[in-house]
């Protein structure tokens, strides 16, 4: 069995499809132009929130063609943090990595709103598959003139570049997946170096979850992969419709403007600015029309959001995002397995999704998977066959792990209290409402919380250190291809696996998960391992919801995306 390294973003789902992103900020930067996922269906009871806000299952972004759209304009927007780590294939990349990656960087993936996969034409003028000896083999011819703002041509070798470093075979490289990858038999040149061919060793069903972004070929080892991105980026190493202006991790901005190399379609924008902001900052800055949209995933925001009246859209779709609770197995006390079954039992998890969905008439049933949406064909309720609130339950697990209830109510060991320490993010009323809520469900079941403030910006170093005992966050999908990725969730070695779970048993039986061909069998036994991989209770998901942004009236093809992506050089002000 390969071993894999894998990290990735909490909200924070490609090879890249699951992302870690933080849940601190009521969505106050989910605005995106380059989300994605899928969903085959909507739920009628998913399709209104907010007072009669419709909720649309493919996307609430205002597609405008080109000849719609304004020459010229800036559009600014908030992000949580400026990640350290910019590399977006690297392990402790994040959300907010791919924030900036994407603004300035081969962008070979679109999709539709309802997740309909295309090749760019910028970047591809043709793809197509064939099975080969029972092997999926995919040709790329790639455009002629796409070419890195270094001077380098973007060929064949970026192809095998981008496999290699993601394969999991490479010393001294630590990726974000390797799931896809490590199946490909070979990466080779075409009809000439323009056309990449790309055999894997058997059948595979997910293929255009791979080689949305490439590694760029001037990344040659291991160290340039490592630290070439640690707070700082390589404009030199773009390749898009706008470029690098100027990066400041330190003040938490990044300007991009149009790339005089680009050879498409110019961007319409002039500029695009990121600022990481706290959440109040963020609310504050779109209502004094700072920035230019803004997540309403909160009643505060919300509100605020209507109260501007006119000057704003706004605008909802179905989140292709899990909010969780991740546990760490590796901190002191809670390696115990039964610990940890107690502490979820002793959760309410219908009263966090409460608490987040408060204030916008938006109700939806406690999901189930992370790998699939209720949303998609093939979903089950994995978590829930597995574990209900039950706090007399979770008190006999704690007696059974050989706790005894303290006079004080809170249980104890061997001299030593039951007490985790919870980590937050941010200074929004909906992270504090959930962490005084999860605080007092816990007292009544004999665990201690106490609780570590800290602001948004340590997002990367909280999740990269495992710095916490519990931690509210949430996986991101970036393609509709979740039950690709099921070993970036569920492997021991997977990094984003930040409960520290798993066993070499259930690696072994992802291994052999991968190697199913039909996609409805691979649905299957992927449900069927879930509901295994739940019982290390690690991971705690309580709600998808809605994907709600404020938007300053005009903005085009941007917004609440669902599973959407568009080409970064079509947003801008319609005209």
């Amino acid at each position: 069995m390969k071993h894999r390294l894998r990290t990735a973003a909490l909200v924070g789902i490609s090879a890249l499809s699951l992302t870690l992103a933080s849940c601190a900020n009521d969505g106050s930067s989910d605005a995106s132009s380059n989300a994605g996922s899928q969903a085959n269906s909507s739920d009628a009871k998913n399709s209104q929130a907010s007072g009669g806000l419709e909720v649309k299952p493919a996307g609430d972004y205002n597609p405008l063609e080109r000849d719609q759209i304004q020459d010229g304009g800036e559009l600014t927007l908030a992000t949580t943090e400026m990640a350290e780590q910019q590399n977006i294939f690297h392990a402790n990349m994040n959300r907010y990595t791919r924030d900036v990656w994407t603004k300035y960087n081969p962008q070979l993936s679109l999709f539709d709103g309802d997740g309909t996969w295309h090749p760019n034409p910028a970047y591809l003028t043709e793809v197509s598959d064939e099975e080969v000896d029972g092997k999926t083999q995919v040709t790329y011819t790639i455009h002629p003139d796409a070419t890195y703002n270094d001077g380098t041509p973007i060929d064949w070798k970026a192809f095998e570049n981008t496999w290699k470093f993601n394969n999991g075979t490479m010393e001294g490289v630590q990726v974000n997946s390797t799931d896809g990858y490590e199946l490909i038999e070979s990466v080779e040149m075409g009809d000439d170096d323009k056309t990449a061919v790309v055999t894997f060793k058997q059948g595979y069903p997910w293929w255009q979850g791979l080689f949305g972004e490439l590694v760029p070929p001037q990344i040659q080892d291991a160290d340039t992969f490592m630290n070439a991105y640690i707070k700082q980026v390589h404009p030199e190493w773009g390749a898009g419709p706008m470029k690098v202006e100027n990066f400041d991790p330190n003040g938490g901005t990044v300007t991009f403007v149009r790339n005089e190399k680009w050879w498409g379609e110019p961007a319409k924008l002039d500029k695009i600015t990121l600022r990481a902001m706290e959440d109040q900052a963020s609310l504050n800055a779109f209502r004094a029309g700072e920035i230019d949209a803004t997540g309403i995933g909160s009643r505060d925001r919300y509100n605020t959001a209507k109260e501007m009246g006119d000057a704003v859209d706004l605008r909802a779709a179905l989140r292709p995002s899990t909010f969780l609770m991740t546990i760490n197995s590796t901190a002191p006390g809670l390696e115990d397995k039964k610990v940890r079954e107690a502490i979820m039992r002793g959760i309410d998890r219908e009263q966090l999704a409460a608490i987040r969905f408060q204030g916008l008439d938006y109700t939806e049933d406690l999901p189930g998977s992370f790998t699939l949406f209720q949303t998609q064909d093939g979903y089950q309720d994995s978590f829930g066959s597995v574990i209900q609130y039950d706090q007399e339950k979770s008190k006999a697990l704690f007696e059974e792990a050989g706790y005894t209830m303290g006079d004080d109510g809170i249980y104890a060991k061997d001299g030593q209290s039951l007490s985790v320490r919870y980590v937050t993010l941010g200074d929004s009323p909906m992270v504090q409402a959930t962490t005084s809520a999860i605080q007092a469900m816990l007292k009544q079941v004999g665990v201690d919380v106490k609780i570590e403030e800290r602001p948004s910006s340590d997002f990367s170093k909280v999740t990269a250190n495992r710095d916490f005992d519990l931690f509210m966050s949430g996986f991101s999908s970036s393609d509709p291809f979740g039950v690709a990725y099921f070993g970036q969730i569920y492997s021991s070695d997977s990094e984003l696996n930040k409960s520290g779970t798993g066993s070499p048993e259930m690696d072994a039986k992802i291994e052999q998960l991968q190697q199913i061909a039909d996609p409805d069998e691979q649905i299957k036994r992927a449900n069927e391992l879930e509901k295994e991989a739940l019982q290390e209770f690690g991971i705690m998901p309580y709600a998808n919801g809605p994907d709600m942004v404020a938007t300053k009236k005009g903005l085009a093809n941007f917004g609440a995306m669902s599973f959407g992506v568009v080409p970064l050089e079509n947003i801008g002000w319609a005209k």
